[in-house]
């Protein structure tokens, strides 16, 4: 699939959001849980259907590894804690993350300790791409198009996030950006973030 031209955006960067799949690590005192942040599923952006592929050396790792931290809602003013570890399986990316124990990271682990919270969101960049026009397979065969598949691909960070999108592989599809905004990173977030304190504000009125 031939994706769309559309110079003021770029399909190399994205975010995807994953709801209900926070679990803790030991007992109930624990600050460590386990999460899914990614996945197969195929996500609609504004260039047509996107596939993450998951399979061995698809997802470089290294970032969230090495520099991996946890943020509130893509605020990078807001740092909760590290990843202390991310790997595939079953498809899926998973991390193991630790809170910090700072008042500010203290307040939202205690609302995903008792499930009030359970978004997670990856922002995550492409550095290569096999596209399927319509009705054709993959190189591999696993998928059918229309669809562009990421086949190299980065995390750059996890969030916890507070308004969960789209239950099924996750919560962001409705925070994609229309035809009249830039796909940058920071743009993004900053859309979120309006969104956000919209439906907070409009909870109180």
């Amino acid at each position: 699939m031939t994706s769309q031209t559309n110079p003021g955006r770029t399909r190399s960067q994205g975010v995807r959001e994953l709801d209900g799949q926070i679990r803790a690590v030991g007992d109930g005192e624990s600050r460590s849980f386990t999460l899914s942040f990614s996945s197969e599923e195929p996500y609609t952006r504004w260039f047509g259907p996107e596939i993450l592929d998951h399979k061995d050396g698809a997802m470089d790792l290294s970032r969230l590894t090495s520099l991996g931290v946890v943020l509130f809602n893509h605020d990078r003013n807001r740092v909760l804690g590290k990843i202390s570890r991310a790997w595939v399986e079953d498809g899926r990316g998973q991390a193991e993350i630790e809170f910090d124990r700072d008042d500010a990271s203290e307040e939202i682990y205690q609302k995903v300790r008792s499930g009030t919270l359970k978004g997670v969101s990856v922002g995550y960049r492409v550095d290569d791409w096999e596209d399927v026009s319509e009705g054709h397979k993959s190189a591999d065969g696993r998928f059918t198009g229309p669809c562009s598949i990421a086949r190299h691909w980065t995390p750059f960070e996890v969030s916890i996030v507070s308004i969960p999108a789209d239950p099924t592989v996750g919560v962001g599809r409705d925070m994609e950006p229309d035809a009249q905004r830039d796909e940058s990173p920071d743009l993004l977030y900053t859309e979120t973030r309006k969104r956000q304190l919209i439906y907070n504000q409009n909870l109180w009125r």
